[in-house]
């Protein structure tokens, strides 16, 4: 009878038009909401905002204005910021511009504001990530700590029950063991401000089983070795472990893997850049997931978004930053968390 219900259900879903399916998903959306309505009752914060030269790159900065988000400090040329408004009929009361000539000085600019307190969040706007990257991590100017910078996409999916954080898929490409730890302890500390005091963290791989032959799961096994010895807090680490039986129970018992992470993760920490920033995307355009991009480990919490995030993306990148802010103003000296680190 159980088998008939989901065919009924099946032969429903296939019989709806790509509209009336991508609205039935949409309507499962969740931790954005729960994510944007966090920071309400806090402070706006102070984000320089750099080289905001495109539609989606400025109005997504004032968009977090009016949701009583942040303070922007637009970086970039006056005369060109203040004619794209007019174009874009967008009132900039309540922003603040700093003029820069070219990419790498308002990059630098947005650095130096950020190194001296004067702002508290750095938001990219429509340079080349590269560009944004190299005054981040410059070795005498940027914003770099003891940590190895990081990023993690915020995962909705409408399919999952819970927060997703996928990381890492866009800074680092093929991290060694001890970069990999530095990313998982970058999660944790990111999943703890979202409300997850221990959350379930997943590594990933091709398989469950430790082989010499694939590393990744060599580096599994020794990151939830670090755990276990307290080199990484706050989270309960399994590896490696495939995609499936990480967000599935029923993998999971197939398989019988005995886990409390197989099936329920909320952290999934890939190998490299290439196979985690596929994965965020198949979900965003496979699974109609929305996600949102922050970049940890650095001085400040980082904005990082892609000129094909939607309003709602942006505006929870903003909101996981601006929490993210307010934690470190109660940390002494304002940087992450006690942890793993890089050296």
């Amino acid at each position: 009878m159980r088998k008939g219900a989901t065919l009924s259900r099946r032969a429903a879903h296939a019989a709806m038009s790509p509209r009336h399916r991508k609205e039935a998903m949409t309507r499962h959306h969740k931790v954005f909401s729960d994510i944007l309505a966090k920071p309400k009752a806090l402070d706006l914060v102070d984000t320089a905002v750099v080289w905001p030269l495109s539609d989606v790159a400025l109005q997504g900065a004032m968009q977090a204005l009016g949701e009583q988000l942040i303070r922007p400090i637009l970086i970039g040329p006056r005369r060109e910021i203040c004619a794209l408004a007019r174009g874009l009929d967008l009132d900039l009361k309540g922003a603040e511009i700093v003029d820069a000539a070219d990419e790498a000085q308002a990059a630098a600019t947005a650095v130096a504001l950020c190194a001296t307190g004067r702002a508290e969040m750095l938001m990219k706007g429509s340079l080349h990530t590269d560009q944004f990257m190299r005054a981040v991590l410059d070795d005498a100017t940027g914003l770099k700590t003891h940590r190895r910078i990081s990023h993690v996409f915020v995962l909705d999916v409408p399919s999952y029950p819970r927060v997703l954080m996928i990381t890492d898929a866009a800074i680092n490409i093929y991290p060694d063991l001890m970069e990999k730890a530095d990313i998982v302890q970058n999660a944790i500390d990111l999943a703890h401000v979202l409300g997850l005091p221990n959350p379930r963290v997943a590594i990933l791989s091709a398989v469950e089983t430790v082989t010499p032959k694939i590393r990744s799961t060599i580096d599994a096994a020794a990151l939830c070795k670090m755990a276990d010895r307290g080199q990484i807090t706050g989270g309960v680490l399994d590896g490696p472990l495939a995609f499936d039986n990480a967000v599935s129970l029923k993998a999971a018992r197939i398989k019988r893997i005995s886990s409390p992470v197989a099936g329920r993760a909320d952290i999934l920490v890939v190998p490299d850049l290439e196979s985690g920033n596929m994965l965020a995307k198949q979900l965003e355009y496979l699974a109609d997931a929305e996600a949102a991009g922050i970049v940890l480990g650095a001085r400040v919490p980082i904005v990082l978004t892609s000129r094909a995030d939607s309003a709602k993306s942006r505006l929870a990148s903003c909101a996981v930053a601006v929490l993210l802010a307010h934690d470190r103003r109660a940390r002494p000296g304002g940087l992450p968390a006690a942890g793993a680190h890089h050296v």
